[in-house]
């Protein structure tokens, strides 16, 4: 929970955290595997769902531990296993539809990689409506963003965003046509949250709309840039880029989504885009670029990306601005324990579901530079061992 300006709590983190890189070589199963974990990902800002798997494990190995607790915690982990994985192939079902249907090639078929962060977002057993809902909602945030980043011209970008602006079946007619359908499946698919919501839950999408044309402006502004072969300031760049992460898009559909777990105070809270939305849009599109340039990975339509702004505007190497950057998302993260500290006890849980949630998955899915939701590849062990194999009993 550490906030800016703590001197000696960052020289005991550094301390800590050299001797725990000298040691981990020489230390003892289950101590290793935790040390490497905790090197790679800090424990608070890890999945706990994640950290479930290998606690089960490393617990049977314990001189003294209770075998019936053991017994009860694998046959719980199965059960959510089971429970998880139906979710998932009724998510892959309704994504495979809606895939054929809008026909957009290059767009990335990334169903498990959408439920997966909806998998981080909402953790409870009983979450199956939350998390089915949020997968669509990043569905069509993967879709939007793929159109602008990887195929449209800057003048089919100025009609889509248009046409979002717009918010009617009738604007799709100014759109070309390989984008209509597109266009008629994300307003109904609104029309449908709006259907399987409770009455007192049904305002929220109104919320959800008005932040996902938010996003369609982001993302023209950086089709313009694109266009113009502009490249910002590195102040305006994450202006910018960390509010088309998605983030604050995404904060809002899980409010949206997550029943009588978010209050009006909530919602309203999440949708002035605070700074603790802000410094977790901050720590996606950081945590992005720095595995983007790890990569080499660039799109069609790219924007120069935060590293290479910073590289450009203060005249450093590659793996300087990788370090700076990753020091920001240290920063972000100090921001957002600052809110958790300072905000009303009231909203905290929205917080947690909003903020802390994604910003967590996003630590996940960029671990290590990776980029598990472009590269599937690097997702591959976690969604093996979280949906497919089962805890031996």
């Amino acid at each position: 929970m550490a906030v800016l300006g703590e001197d000696v709590l960052d020289d005991a983190i550094t301390f800590t955290r050299s001797h725990l890189k000298a040691m981990k070589g020489n230390l003892g199963y289950p101590i290793a595997g935790q040390v490497a974990r905790a090197l790679d990902i800090a424990l608070p800002r890890y999945m706990p769902q994640l950290e479930t798997i290998h606690y089960i494990i490393e617990y049977e190995q314990e001189d003294v531990h209770n075998a019936t607790i053991l017994e009860l915690a694998r046959l719980d982990y199965n059960l959510r296993r089971s429970a998880h994985l139906k979710e998932l192939r009724t998510f892959c079902s309704w994504w495979k539809d809606i895939y054929e249907d809008v026909k957009l090639p290059y767009s990335r078929d990334r169903s498990v990689e959408m439920y997966f962060w909806a998998f981080g977002a909402f953790q409870r057993e009983h979450n199956s409506r939350a998390r089915i809902l949020y997968s669509k909602m990043t569905a069509f945030i993967s879709l939007m963003d793929d159109t602008y980043d990887a195929h449209a011209t800057f003048e089919e970008c100025e009609f889509f965003n248009e046409a979002i602006q717009r918010w009617d079946e009738s604007a799709a007619s100014i759109l070309p046509e390989y984008l209509r359908v597109f266009y008629i499946k994300i307003l109904s698919t609104f029309k449908e949250f709006e259907n399987i919501l409770d009455p007192s839950e049904k305002y929220r999408v109104g919320y959800v709309q008005t932040a996902f044309k938010l996003l369609s402006k982001y993302y023209l502004e950086e089709a313009k840039w694109c266009n113009e072969k502009y490249i910002p300031s590195f102040k305006d760049q994450i202006e910018v880029s960390s509010m088309s992460s998605s983030i604050p898009v995404l904060a809002l559909a899980a409010l949206m989504a997550a029943g009588d777990e978010a209050t009006n105070e909530a919602v309203e809270w999440a949708s002035g885009i605070p700074d603790a939305v802000h410094a977790c849009g901050e720590i996606g599109r950081l945590l992005n670029d720095i595995s983007a340039f790890k990569k080499g990975r660039k799109n069609k339509n790219d924007v120069a990306s935060s590293l290479e702004c910073y590289m450009k505007e203060y005249g450093t190497r590659g793996e300087e601005a990788e370090a700076a950057l990753s020091a920001m998302v240290e920063h972000a993260w100090r921001r957002i324990n600052k809110a958790c500290m300072e905000i009303d006890r009231g909203l905290l849980p929205a917080v947690k579901l909003a903020v802390i949630n994604l910003a967590r998955s996003n630590e996940i899915v960029y671990c290590r530079g990776n980029d598990a939701y472009t590269f599937t590849g690097d997702l591959e062990g976690l969604v093996t061992s979280l949906f497919l194999k089962p805890v031996p009993i």
